[in-house]
């Protein structure tokens, strides 16, 4: 077996019952932040996305719209394809699970997982959240007198939860109580952030029961393997596309395994933490390196609804101040170790603030005084203050993404912006051209503004891919730089571009349709 030499990063695949939504493009967007750090630290990343096409709830997703599954799943996996296109999202594979690679892995998994002996025929009864494809205990359902059965999901309150009773395979997760309640001990970094492991602890402290992985007499679903009475249970079909994205059970797949992140949201982590890991640990495989769980987003202070109102269309959010903006905004304002808000007005003030004002005004200052004092081209300078604080950016920075805390490390790049525009006060350039004596002067502080640009460029280019690649090219540069090589990067004799205002400023806040 080949030895690793990619770096594997995945998002939770998208359940294929309606279109993205804000919630997809956040946890597409921090996972794509992820990706283009990793390339520009000069790793080869192989990063993946796609959708989750079986089950009850898209079965009647589709019969509701008047199509077959497969026709209906084509649909949204194009609608997905389209959102994540226009985004900027840059994953090197789709994976969709109704295609053949799939089935063959998930049917390797259920073989592997049979012959440890894990595997064994059973009833089961009990309750079951359609939205959330899966078997609830009361311990995970909140009391509703006003519901048919008594009880709700607390992740999809307006649904109603159904009473499930039928011939299953099931299999030993009580086996795997205490190899998993190792792995948190031996391996703390398997269950990130640290919030979301002792909830996992909690878990398997609570003592864990085998659970049902086939469904019978649903027809959409991977066959199970020799009982064509049965389909494999969604979730145990979902969690191997990590596995077949990459060519499982085939040789090459240990080029990409194990994984090096998993991001998924908080909701899921039962499934991604417990579920899968004793999976592999059954059929023989290694464990991913690191399962990152984000929080969730709430629209001005409420938990999303379309029917109560307050509901965020992907399309409009784009639209406000375009994709790249989008981007900022949901990094900047969301902490990717919790939870965070969406708001219109928080939008609009941080384009027009963070975008527009500081880093947008401090690219047009610079580049306009190297056209006028310098005819265009980049002068050589000694090194001042701001190359300091380029160097102390990008160990925050750095420190900060390694730390998969992508708020805090675009709040550093950002900090950097807020001193190149305090430097250019403080220097005041345009008495520096008018004495011929301070001529090096000039050159030094035009040369550092050159260097920040370049710097703020690389920094902020995971978060806003489009613009900062303009950007760069504005500074003179057909590609942008390593980050280990951004404290030392010399831009004397290029080329300036002046172009475009980066981020023109909105001088009006606008209604939530814009």
């Amino acid at each position: 077996m080949s030895e690793k030499a990619v770096y594997y990063l995945t998002t939770a695949i998208d359940y294929a019952n309606g279109p993205p939504h804000l919630g997809h493009a956040l946890e597409k967007i921090g996972t794509d932040v992820v990706a283009r750090y990793r390339r520009r630290r000069g790793d080869t990343v192989h990063f993946v996305i796609g959708t989750d096409e079986h089950g009850l709830n898209v079965l009647q997703s589709a019969q509701a719209a008047g199509l077959s599954p497969g026709d209906w799943v084509d649909r949204i996996a194009s609608q997905f394809r389209s959102a994540w296109t226009t985004l900027g999202i840059s994953y090197d594979d789709f994976i969709r699970t109704t295609e053949p690679r799939h089935h063959r892995a998930v049917h390797e998994m259920i073989r592997r997982m049979h012959g440890s002996g894990d595997l064994y025929p059973g009833t089961y009864a009990g309750y079951y959240c359609i939205r959330c494809e899966a078997y609830k205990t009361k311990d995970e359902l909140e009391p509703a007198p006003e519901s048919e059965l008594g009880w709700r999901c607390p992740i999809h309150p307006t649904r109603e939860i159904v009473w499930m009773q039928e011939e299953n395979w099931f299999f030993r997760l009580s086996r795997y109580q205490e190899p998993l309640l190792r792995l948190l001990d031996e391996r703390p970094e398997f269950v990130q952030p640290e919030i979301r492991r002792n909830e996992i602890r909690r878990v398997l402290e609570g003592g864990l029961e085998d659970i049902s992985v086939s469904r019978a007499r649903l027809p959409w679903g991977v066959p199970w393997p020799d009982d064509p009475r049965h389909t494999v249970y969604v979730w145990i079909d979902a969690l191997t596309n990590y596995l077949s994205a990459v060519g499982f059970p085939e040789a090459g797949y240990a080029r990409y395994w194990p994984a090096d992140v998993h991001v998924i949201g908080k909701d899921i982590t039962r499934f991604h933490c417990v579920y899968w890991p004793a999976m592999l640990l059954s059929a023989g495989v290694a464990l991913p390196r690191t399962v990152w769980a984000h929080g969730f987003l709430t629209y001005e202070g409420r938990r999303f609804s379309k029917s109560a109102g307050a509901w965020v269309e992907l399309d409009d959010a784009i639209g406000r101040h375009g994709a790249d903006a989008l981007r900022y905004y949901l990094l900047r304002e969301m902490p990717w170790n919790g939870d965070g808000d969406f708001s219109w007005t928080r939008f609009d003030e941080r384009y027009n603030a963070d975008l527009a004002d500081d880093l947008g005004n401090l690219a047009n200052r610079a580049l306009s005084m190297i056209d006028r004092y310098r005819g265009g081209v980049v002068p050589a300078g000694a090194p001042t203050v701001l190359d300091r604080e380029i160097a102390g950016a990008s160990v925050a920075y750095g420190e900060a993404m390694d730390a998969h805390l992508l708020h805090q490390g675009l709040a550093a790049a950002m900090q950097l912006a807020d001193g190149g525009n305090r430097f250019v006060e403080e220097r005041a350039p345009w008495k520096q051209a008018r004495d011929p004596a301070r001529a090096a002067d000039l050159d030094a502080t035009l040369a550092s503004l050159a260097r920040a640009i370049a710097a703020l460029a690389t920094l902020l280019e995971p978060f806003m891919p489009l613009k900062m690649a303009a950007l760069a090219q504005r500074v003179g540069l057909d590609e942008l730089p390593r980050l280990d090589d951004v404290p030392t990067l010399e831009l004397a004799g290029r080329h300036i571009r002046k172009g475009e205002i980066l981020f023109p400023k909105e001088r009006e806040s606008f209604s939530p349709a814009g």
